[in-house]
């Protein structure tokens, strides 16, 4: 099979590549290259069934021919990154909502089945009690004020979602949604504010490890190759067309704890310093004590749970910086 990732040169989508590569299908690749890496897909340089062109999504003339002869198609070519999008946000708007647009677009035009990577940002700050209930995929939404641009990412995403619905229910397209929850491991930077790389990087030159806050916030890991298994099976799931579904792990860590457990790990001699949100990010910035997934619908639609442990993914983490 064809199947085309965009974004395939970032983090999760050159472990996608690899995944389905090793399964046998030939895999083409559109990317930038402003949040991915050349780095991460070099080892397949020589393969015939790989194909990599740098360039944007926006550009029609490229996506249609690309589409076109593909198979399949995982959208995963967004502006990503806490970072990024306090600093950047007409790109993070531009990319995320004009860039799905085109995807949706080509392949409602040949009618090729398209896989759209949302992201746990879509709940907003709905789930902020440490008793409060695990995120469900048609849980009422709660978005911060548009006056502060950390919701800007998470407003693109949930466009997106209702586009590409709204192509499954009114042009038939076959579309699945997956909304992702910090998935982590190998090959993924720091450089946009990603917690746990910029600890481990921290940790295993001694410099401090920033926790923002007072740590007691809690998050939920997901290690990449859980994910992209979790991505696969549901893309070849006819029942998960037209569905929003979960991909994420519910054991949980508080960010603090976190921090320790990349220090006692990497033999680190760093100290733990906390700063505040608006230091790091400016006033008026806001954060959740709590997401969580409930990750019951991918179970069933899938036969898929994670089985990567925060341990095991810390030390994959570790060991890949050490090299």
């Amino acid at each position: 099979m064809k199947i085309l990732i965009t974004g395939g040169a970032g983090f999760i989508g050159s472990h996608l590549a690899d995944r389905l590569i090793e399964t046998g299908h030939e895999i083409y690749i559109v990317d930038n290259l402003s949040s991915g890496s050349m780095d991460n897909v070099k080892h397949h340089q020589n393969n015939d069934k790989f194909h990599l062109i740098v360039d944007t999504i926006l550009n029609q003339e490229l996506m249609e021919n690309i589409v076109r002869q593909c198979d399949q198609v995982y959208h995963l070519a967004a502006a990503v990154g806490v970072k990024l999008i306090m600093n950047r946000p007409v790109e993070t708007l531009e990319t995320n909502v004009r860039g799905t647009e085109m995807i949706l677009k080509m392949a409602n035009k040949y009618k090729k089945k398209v896989f759209i990577t949302s992201t746990s940002e879509v709940y907003g700050k709905i789930m902020n009690g440490k008793n409060s209930p695990l995120l469900l995929e048609d849980t009422d939404r709660l978005m911060g004020s548009t006056t502060k641009r950390r919701w800007a990412y998470a407003c693109s995403k949930a466009f997106d979602e209702f586009l590409a619905l709204a192509y499954y229910e009114e042009k038939k397209l076959p579309v699945v949604i997956a909304r992702l929850f910090n998935t982590v491991g190998p090959r993924q930077t720091g450089q946009y504010g990603m917690v746990l790389p910029n600890f481990v990087q921290k940790a295993l030159i001694g410099k401090p490890i920033i926790v923002y806050g007072n740590g007691s916030q809690s998050r939920s890991f997901l290690h990449i190759a859980d994910a992209v298994e979790a991505m696969i099976c549901l893309m070849n799931e006819s029942n998960a067309e037209g569905e929003v579904v979960n991909i994420g792990n519910t054991e949980e860590i508080m960010i603090k704890d976190l921090a320790f457990m990349v220090r006692e790990m990497a033999e680190s001699s760093s100290e733990i310093e906390y700063i505040s949100y608006e230091r790091a990010y400016g006033p008026g910035y806001e954060d959740m004590l709590r997401r969580t997934p409930d990750i019951s619908k991918l179970k069933r639609l899938a036969g898929f749970e994670p089985r990567h442990k925060i341990d095991e993914i810390v030390r994959s983490v570790i060991d890949y910086y050490k090299i």
